[in-house]
């Protein structure tokens, strides 16, 4: 295309601007507007919804919009039925109860969303069509694989989560119930089923659903609920597949950052699993109660040797046990007296308490001295937090808000 001989620069990158968008963004794009006269129909009623949430002042969401259409004309063309895979978008500005309703604290932040249901884990992938394409076929793929013989079962990976479905039919009630927890955790467990035939033995009283927890030597658990009731058999499963004690990695730090609370974390050596049980019995043991609080997390000393230097450890000194608050890093004192009764619990209460931050910069709290014992105040300073550094960076989204300081 000529340009006129005669324009000025600003012309030059106005024309530039319509030319560049005009070539990026298809004219055809199904993106369902969402507000609240709508949002509950369209996402209940969609197998499978990607939601970005953004800001038109946002030059990420800016960036993200012809991408994000370019991706949904993929998927249309693919799932050509609108309840299969619907791509929407919520303008926070003029819809900030919604974004406030699912927590958005950053833009653009993309949601997924099943039969209605928000995910737990939201798209962090490249922002590009052919990633964004890829992750919707990645979701529409069917989580749970079919058994042809019970000699398979022998052969599950014992190293992976397994829940196993035995069903009469594949068209029921029964199996439309863990069609849907399957899809739902489906990063979280291995998912099998069996039917008619293949699966009378195991159906001693109807259908059954069976887990499978990791180990060759741990006895499998039976699901005793009703399996019409959705709430109930989902409940039982998350419990079995999302463990209390998870594993960070640099793969879901971002995810884990972004949930806004202290983490406990163990540092261990990927082969130490003996310490791993013991701080995973303590947890459960003595701080259950403080589940959502607080997250409870594992760590392999070689891949992450940098928060360990932070505190002055090194792999060698493993295991060693952490509280990071996203503003200071606190070192529980010795890994030995983790069994020690309300020890463990009185270290993730010292720092709802502020003792730990006070006591790093005034020295031993007055009541924890012996009576007449004269405290020297000692100014010091806790390590500033590593596990910080995963979160959201300012180079990939606008951030909203800044965390508590603890």
């Amino acid at each position: 295309m000529k340009l006129p001989p005669i324009v000025s620069s600003l012309e030059v990158g106005f024309f530039t601007i319509l030319l560049v968008t005009g070539l990026s963004t298809p004219g055809q794009a199904e993106i369902t507007s969402l507000d609240t006269g709508n949002i509950e129909d369209i996402l209940n009623n969609a197998g499978v919804a990607l939601v970005n949430f953004y800001a038109d002042w946002c030059r990420f969401s800016q960036m993200l919009q012809p991408i994000f259409e370019e991706a949904s004309n993929i998927a249309r063309e693919e799932f050509p039925d609108v309840t299969q895979v619907v791509f929407a978008r919520v303008d926070c500005d003029q819809h900030s109860d919604i974004a406030q309703r699912y927590r958005i604290s950053k833009y653009p932040t993309l949601k997924l969303f099943r039969n209605g249901m928000m995910m737990k884990r939201e798209y962090r992938g490249q922002r590009s069509v052919t990633a964004i394409a890829d992750f919707i076929r990645q979701q529409k793929v069917d989580p749970i694989k079919e058994i042809h013989s019970l000699e398979e079962v022998n052969t599950v990976d014992r190293d992976r989560r397994n829940i196993i479905g035995y069903f009469d039919q594949k068209d029921s009630e029964n199996y439309h119930t863990f069609e849907k927890v399957a899809n739902i955790l489906r990063d979280d467990c291995v998912f099998l089923a069996a039917f008619g035939d293949v699966s009378q033995t195991e159906r001693f009283s109807g259908d059954n659903v069976i887990y499978k927890p990791m180990g060759e030597t741990v006895p499998d658990m039976v699901y005793l609920g009703s399996l019409t009731n959705f709430d109930l058999t989902y409940a039982w499963a998350q419990d079995k597949c999302v463990p209390l004690v998870r594993e960070i990695t640099f793969e879901n730090g971002e995810e884990l950052t972004e949930e806004g609370i202290p983490f406990l974390i163990l540092f261990h050596v990927k082969e130490d699993t003996e310490s791993l049980e013991k701080f995973q019995h303590e947890v459960a043991r003595q701080l259950i109660s403080e589940k959502g609080s607080i997250n409870f997390l594992h760590a392999d000393c070689e891949k992450f040797r940098h928060p360990l230097l932070h505190i002055q450890k090194t792999p060698a000194d493993c295991p060693v046990i952490a509280i990071d608050s996203f503003r200071h890093m606190y070192v529980y004192p010795e890994f030995r007296d983790i069994e020690i009764p309300g020890k463990l619990r009185q270290f993730v209460l010292d720092l709802h308490s502020g003792k730990l931050h006070r006591e790093f910069h005034h020295g031993p709290d007055p009541t924890d001295s012996t009576p007449g014992q004269e405290v020297d105040e000692v100014a010091s300073n806790p390590p500033e937090s590593s596990f910080q550094k995963l979160a959201p960076s300012e180079t990939r989204y606008t951030l909203l808000r800044d965390r508590d300081e603890l």
